[in-house]
């Protein structure tokens, strides 16, 4: 028997899953540098997999995807005027395109 009867089935999304899946982009300098090698950040929603990720990205940017890599950021605990508080945790999906394509944020202002 083959493993290609055990990979899971990646059903198409929409196009409102896609734009709820792609919260924001992450405009850091470290980000800024992945740009140079065609990498781009973004907070995505907690319950994405790297598949809807892809498909979200390829249909809300019109470009392609080669590879996506996820993680997440844990909520630091932050002390505001005396009362101590927490940040959100998110997700972080760190995207490399296609040799060619690319997405401008408008970070040439």
């Amino acid at each position: 028997m083959s493993w290609k009867y055990y990979r899971k089935v990646v059903r198409a999304i929409s196009s409102e899953r896609a734009h709820a899946l792609v919260h924001s982009p992450l405009v850091t300098e470290k980000s800024t540098f992945g740009a140079e090698r065609n990498e781009y950040s973004f907070k995505v929603a907690m319950d994405a997999n790297k598949a809807e990720i892809k498909q979200a990205i390829e249909k809300v940017f019109e470009v392609k995807v080669e590879s996506v890599n996820t993680g997440i950021t844990k909520g630091k605990t932050k002390r505001f005027r005396g009362v101590m508080g927490k940040r959100k945790s998110f997700k972080k999906a760190i995207v490399r395109l296609a040799e060619g394509d690319s997405i401008d944020f408008g970070t040439n202002l």
